[in-house]
């Protein structure tokens, strides 16, 4: 009986023995490992600076906050924010939480990204900040939208938590906006048991993160730095604190997994797009679905398929099917959020219809990919759904 997991461990032997290091050495906050991942990742995405968090949602809380305590606050309270209509819930809580007003635009059926034309309508005089979000692996359109606010102060930040590894004209997905974000939780890339990343160019961004990371104080940043110097006195310094932040550091078992695990990455990745090979040669003309249209160099989180218009399926008989045939699969993230009720707590305005991210609200979802070849999973999906 074959059976299609949505996802699957990404570990061996290598992550246990990280663990154990860190378990003899006693020492269980973040130190050494989690600093050395934060290096070799920001080298791997070509990003001058790395800050490890506990969660992908964590590092979209910290890239909103830090926007608001540099010595020039990049945005402010009220400043409207364009995000696409389909996302993870927590691209859009951290905007809440900073008073700021979203801006919904459709997607594109195809990509599952910013609908382009959508996009461009919807930028006004008022538009502060763009969250461009890279859907299941796909990178948006960069080059698109650089053209779109390239005469404007408009801010771009990236959600790129399910698009690790992710490229657009040959550069990382994550590096285009003045930060990025990723995520490390199990179903994603790579796992670090729970985990997430900021990564950006700008030093100041770079200090303000790290001190929000833990409590606002200044005990990890430089002596010299971009928040506020520190003196030579290390015990006044231990609890000094200048920014409101949080405590949403890593554990050192995870930086040391990160380590283990970065170095898998690039065969991870291969694996993957091996395997969106096969999918798309596979659904390329399916009568009854569209599949999702690789931008550049998606990093297949993985595979969506949504129910033509001329078809007749339903997706509850699709979801059925593929149930009793052990096939996993989901929404596709949250369909589109504009439905949900947490936003009678939001400021914010829905521009245009939302065609597109109603239509695969109802009609879509996505199946898993994974780090390990699935030629016989794909195969059994795609029979299964012929």
């Amino acid at each position: 009986m074959t059976k299609y997991p949505l996802a699957t461990s990404t570990w061996d032997d290598k992550e246990i023995e990280a663990i154990n290091t860190v378990i003899a050495s006693d020492m269980y906050t973040m130190g050494k490992h989690v600093q050395q991942f934060e290096e070799e990742f920001s080298d791997f995405v070509g990003s001058k600076y790395s800050v490890m968090v506990n969660s992908g949602s964590s590092a979209n809380l910290l890239a909103v906050a830090a926007l608001f305590y540099t010595k020039n606050p990049k945005i402010k309270r009220g400043d409207e924010v364009i995000v696409p209509a389909v996302s993870w819930s927590t691209t859009y809580y951290p905007l809440y939480q900073y008073g700021l007003k979203l801006k919904f635009v459709d997607v594109d059926l195809h990509t599952l990204n910013f609908d382009l034309e959508q996009l461009e309508q919807a930028i006004t005089k008022d538009t502060k900040m763009i969250m461009a979000v890279n859907l299941l692996g796909n990178p948006n359109d960069f080059d698109a939208i650089n053209a779109l606010i390239k005469d404007t102060d408009i801010v771009l930040v990236e959600d790129n938590c399910e698009s690790m590894g992710a490229e657009f004209n040959g550069k990382q997905a994550g590096t285009f906006g003045v930060m990025g974000t990723f995520s490390t939780f199990f179903s994603h890339h790579m796992a670090t048991m729970e985990g997430g990343l900021v990564v950006t160019d700008d030093e100041e961004l770079y200090h303000v993160l790290i001190a929000l990371r833990a409590h606002g104080w200044t005990r990890h940043l430089p002596k010299e730095n971009k928040v506020a110097n520190k003196s030579d006195d290390w015990f006044t310094e231990s609890f000094r604190f200048v920014l409101p932040g949080y405590n949403v550091r890593p554990v050192e078992m995870s930086g040391a997994i990160g380590v283990q695990q970065l170095k898998k990455l690039p065969d991870f990745l291969e694996k993957r797009r091996e395997n969106a090979l096969l999918f798309q040669e596979l659904f390329k003309n399916h009568p009854d679905f569209y599949i999702q249209k690789n931008i550049s160099n998606s990093s297949w989180f993985g595979f969506s398929l949504i129910i033509k218009p001329e078809s007749k399926l339903q997706r509850n008989d699709v979801v059925k099917l593929l149930t009793d045939h052990h096939i996993d699969c989901r929404p596709i993230v949250t369909g589109d959020f504009t439905k949900n009720e947490v936003l009678k707590y939001f400021d914010y305005e829905i521009h245009g219809e939302m065609k597109n991210a109603k239509y695969l609200d109802t009609h879509g979802l996505f199946v898993g990919n994974h780090q390990i070849p699935l030629k016989e999973e794909i195969k059994h999906l795609h029979k299964v759904l012929s």
